[in-house]
């Protein structure tokens, strides 16, 4: 089958996944042992033992403290195998550097979803210890994750507190400055009521929406392949576009001189606000075509 989002949702069609994707809600598929097997016998897919041998780059081990990419170390093959030894998940990011074919998928399954060229999408693959797995948390992005080796316990939730959550969050953490600015409630400490439980084995791939709370847990050793999907939002588009529109006036490219000066911080503030006046004429002769044709012709 060629590489797509068709073939990672088969037998499902894609309306049936763009139901899903547009109500923000998970999907799954359980493949059978035939399905997808060019990505499934990559040799470096193969064991962990094979992934650490031929893995060129750092790994992320992530500490017992927090079970969270946010607390983690940066290691070698070799020492990364003793960590996980002792019950640490490895993270390899950004896989695709190591293999042309996922370098095909990822960008193939960019493409069918119809987000921006400006996304930054790369694959992951998770390698978990028996009885171990990620504390609850939600992303920013997007991932479509392919279980390779072992079985994987996931529990998701919807997010009921943030809508389209700009940066990653860890149960229990502080939540960053900028989300901090607009979040308007407190964000829970433990897995919703209403979290449901999927269980993927070898073959099945489950779809993750933006923001969704989710935890796992390993039952064995456990592989998965993911296909990570970081699309620009509309505050990103327009800011580009923006940005490229004002790049164009010597007068906008001029040093902002003055801010932090009391003595000439009037005069900053009246040379912004003749900036701001052009830019209020210009704004309203804006169409979106014009925004989308600096960032994605």
């Amino acid at each position: 089958m060629k590489p797509g989002l068709a073939a990672i949702i088969h037998p499902f069609t894609a309306k049936d996944f763009f139901s899903a994707y547009g109500k923000n809600e998970p999907f799954v598929v359980h493949h059978n042992s035939e399905t997808l097997s060019s990505l499934r016998n990559l040799d470096f897919l193969a064991s962990l033992e094979n992934l650490l041998n031929m893995w060129p780059y750092s790994i992320q081990a992530h500490l017992p403290d927090l079970r969270d990419e946010s607390s983690s170390i940066d290691t070698n093959p070799k020492d990364a195998k003793k960590l996980f030894a002792n019950g640490m998940g490895l993270l390899f990011n950004e896989a695709h550097r190591i293999s042309p074919l996922l370098q095909i998928w990822l960008e193939k399954i960019r493409t069918d979803l119809g987000v921006s060229a400006q996304t930054y999408s790369r694959c992951l693959i998770y390698a978990t210890p028996d009885g171990k797995g990620t504390a609850p948390h939600f992303d920013q992005n997007i991932n479509f994750v392919l279980q390779i080796r072992g079985t994987k316990i996931w529990r998701l939730a919807a997010n009921e507190h943030l809508a389209n959550p700009l940066t990653r969050h860890a149960m229990g953490a502080i939540p960053d400055s900028e989300m901090a600015g607009y979040l308007d409630q407190e964000l829970p400490t433990q897995m919703p009521e209403t979290a449901q439980t999927i269980e993927l084995k070898p073959g099945s791939m489950l779809f993750v929406p933006r923001g969704h709370w989710h935890s796992t847990e390993a039952q064995g050793e456990a592989l998965a392949l993911n296909f990570t999907i970081t699309a620009p939002t509309w505050i990103d588009l327009f800011t580009t576009a923006l940005r490229s529109r004002l790049a164009l006036s010597p007068e906008w490219r001029e040093t902002a001189n003055g801010v932090c000066d009391p003595q000439r911080r009037d005069e900053a503030e009246a040379y912004l606000e003749a900036l701001l006046v052009g830019l209020k004429e210009d704004l309203p002769h804006w169409q979106a075509s014009d925004i989308l044709n600096v960032t994605d012709l």
